[in-house]
């Protein structure tokens, strides 16, 4: 069997880890990816001063190696080749394209300057090719970043760590230096529900309490049965222990400051004179328990100003849709059931196709999670494998040979470790395990026969 996996990332390789490591089936896999380097948001999603985590990349290296696996990167689904043409040449195709936009948050003044996307700051400071010119603008002291995530977390960190502490880890040569000259002092973090029903992480959250020279501000008027109710979901009470306890620290000594700001809600980016960020209304909530125990967020109609210079959203992602794939548009991922794709208006199975990660299932779940959530498709895919005869399809090295006849400049496995190299080496001038190359044309330029 032949299978196409369209995405590089975490979902996509646990993919083809179940795959040829079956035992009842002989699979061969080729992983198309836009970009010339491969995974996905392990390299242009998870911070920089997170190496533990992108260390699962080895493993991923371990599924490259196998002989029965392709990777074809520089390879754009839609533009370079077509839904179409890949249902000619594979038996079944996974999709594993992520969520690479933001959800938005649907009020006045969002699209100001200084009012930037998410995936555009994390790419940013990431060095994602599709981002490196971004005019991220830090001469402001007062950030707000929208969200209750880990990735609101992400992005505060980011912002008030001390630059010596980021120079040793991959992040992009050009935020590095931007964040040396940041002006940015205090971060406050807005979240509409309260702090049980916060969507962090404990680990995350500890990461603050350890940091030098910064003031963690939680109002301690919050953590009262009248304004947040119980919840027997341990992680959430690991939570609130530690927000209650931050509310109880000394605070004003400090050069930077995160406030955590639960129960509101922004209702407008409000623009100054040069037409920039220079405040966020924000709606006062509150929580009502229903009958059935749901808790739900009601405005209060009470509204202040919170003068800000930036506002980062950070309140989930959604997929793009693609080209002969099939879209659910209120869920914003690749129409699916369980995994299946399937025809948005009917639900009707698209037979062969399927999805994995974020692109099924929308931003939910860390990369641990995907390998299971994958290994599940994957036992879909040899089910309804076993059910279809087997078409016979073109040579294997026919999909490469067309790619060649549009003078697309595709890319292997052993092209991307030697640019892997290449970052390695700049990486080890600054003590950093990377310094990466964030655009496309000079990755190519160092690929060139010389």
């Amino acid at each position: 069997m032949r299978v196409a996996i369209i995405g590089s990332g975490p979902a996509g390789f646990y993919a083809a880890e179940a795959l040829l490591k079956r035992t009842d089936a002989l699979v061969h896999v080729d992983m198309f990816e836009r970009l010339p380097t491969p995974f996905g948001l392990v390299r242009g999603g998870v911070a920089p001063d997170h190496q533990s985590i992108k260390a699962v990349s080895r493993v991923f290296e371990k599924t490259a190696a196998r002989p029965t696996f392709r990777f074809i990167g520089n390879v754009c689904l839609g533009k370079d080749v077509t839904v179409d043409e890949l249902r000619q040449h594979y038996h079944q195709i996974v999709y594993a394209t992520g969520n690479e936009d933001d959800r938005r948050l649907g009020i006045p003044g969002e699209g100001i300057t200084r009012c930037t996307p998410m995936t555009v700051f994390i790419g940013w400071y990431n060095g994602h090719p599709d981002y490196r010119q971004a005019k991220i603008d830090l001469s402001v002291s007062r950030v707000a970043v929208v969200g209750n995530g880990n990735v609101a977390l992400d992005a505060a960190r980011i912002l008030l760590r001390a630059p010596g502490e980021l120079e040793k880890t991959d992040i992009s040569g050009h935020a590095l230096e931007a964040l040396r000259n940041s002006k940015v002092k205090e971060v406050f973090l807005i979240g509409r529900r309260g702090p049980n029903q916060a969507t962090f992480t404990p680990p995350e959250l500890i990461e603050f309490g350890e940091m030098a020279d910064l003031d963690l501000i939680v109002e301690s008027n919050l953590f009262s049965d009248s304004v947040i109710p119980e919840t027997e979901d341990k992680t959430q009470q690991k939570i609130v222990k530690l927000l209650n306890a931050f509310s109880q620290r000394e605070t004003g000594a400090k050069e930077k400051k995160l406030h955590f700001r639960f129960l509101v809600s922004p209702t407008e980016v409000i623009a100054g004179a040069d037409g920039a960020v220079a405040g966020l209304k924000l709606e006062k909530n509150r929580l009502e328990t229903g009958p059935d125990g749901t808790v739900a967020v009601r405005g209060t109609g009470e509204i202040e100003v919170l003068p800000v210079g930036m506002v980062l959203p950070a309140i989930g992602y959604a997929a793009q849709p693609i080209p002969g794939v099939p879209y659910d548009e209120k869920a914003m991922v690749i129409a699916n059931e369980n995994g299946r794709v399937v025809d948005p208006v009917t639900r009707t199975a698209i037979p062969n196709e399927y999805v994995v990660g974020w692109a099924r299932s929308g931003p939910r779940g860390q990369i641990g999670a995907h390998k299971g959530a994958s290994a599940r498709v994957v036992e879909l895919m040899i089910a309804d494998g076993a059910r279809l005869e087997t078409r016979e399809l073109p040579e294997r090295d026919a999909i490469v040979a067309v790619l060649a006849g549009r003078n697309v400049n595709s890319l292997s496995f052993s092209d991307w470790k030697r640019l892997d190299e290449v970052e390695v080496m700049r990486g080890a001038r600054r003590g950093a395990p990377r310094d990466k190359i964030v655009d496309v044309e000079a990755m190519l330029k160092v690929l060139a026969p010389s």
